[in-house]
């Protein structure tokens, strides 16, 4: 049985699945939508064929990208021949689910009911603070949103008590934007503690999207329901599953 999380705040379809209900097994058990994991090709289509199903749609009309941690968005009106090298999605179009992958990073979904327009956002550390998630709004507007009428939701991401880093990166956001002290507390020793959903919240809060929420779920805590790259790290593991957030209209 597949897990789907959900949110008020989207009225169009959509759902953040958990890992639960897959075709995969041994360290990727559950649902593994990664293509580009080591998992076995045609396990990965099984699972991605569920999601498909579970949202109402084709497998072929379960769209994606090439994620590469960038500000890219793509405007999709068909499904892709060639997954382009990008980070969100946008559409007007019916019938078609934008579907990005994670295990840690942030999933954003978005939606401007009454324009008939959703966007999608795979949003690591580098691509919130490279712009993804206000390009995405971007390019939402040209397709007919309101800005003050979109609804952002992130979902299940790594959580602050979690996310460990160093100075240096602790630095890449300080020296140039001081006002991001706020998304960093003391860790052990020398280390910080960072928190990627207030970070992004704060810059949807910032670029003015009408609405935006986190559904306070953490990767790396939840291992029954979520994969998390940092947890398979720490584990010593070879590789990990990626968990797939979808909207369609």
């Amino acid at each position: 049985m597949l897990e789907i999380i959900t949110s008020e705040a989207l009225a169009p379809r959509h759902g953040f699945f958990t890992r639960k209900g897959g075709a995969s097994s041994g360290i990727f058990a559950g649902l593994n939508c990664g293509t580009g994991s080591s998992d076995l090709a045609e396990i990965v289509a099984i699972n991605r064929a569920r999601v498909a199903d579970a949202m109402g749609l084709g497998v072929e009309a379960l769209v994606s990208v090439h994620q590469v941690h960038s500000p890219d968005v793509a405007t999709v009106s068909a499904p892709f021949s060639s997954a382009p090298r990008a980070d969100a999605m946008v559409t007007a179009t019916p019938g078609l689910g934008l579907a990005v992958l994670t295990a840690d990073c942030q999933p954003v979904l978005f939606a401007d009911a009454g324009a008939g327009v959703i966007g999608a956002a795979h949003a690591g550390w580098k691509g919130a603070q490279a712009g993804v998630l206000e390009a995405t709004l971007d390019a939402m507007e040209a397709l007919g949103a309101r800005r003050a009428a979109i609804s952002a939701v992130i979902g299940p991401c790594i959580s602050q008590i979690a996310y460990e880093v160093g100075q240096e990166f602790f630095e890449t956001f300080t020296d140039d934007a001081p006002e991001t002290r706020r998304f960093f507390i003391n860790g052990n020793g020398a280390r910080y503690l960072f928190d990627l959903p207030s970070y992004g919240l704060w810059r949807l809060n910032e670029a003015g999207v009408g609405r935006a929420e986190w559904t306070r779920h953490c990767t790396y805590r939840d291992p029954e329901r979520f994969y998390s790259y940092r947890r398979t790290t720490h584990a010593g593991q070879a590789d990990y599953g990626r968990l797939i957030s979808v909207i369609r209209l």
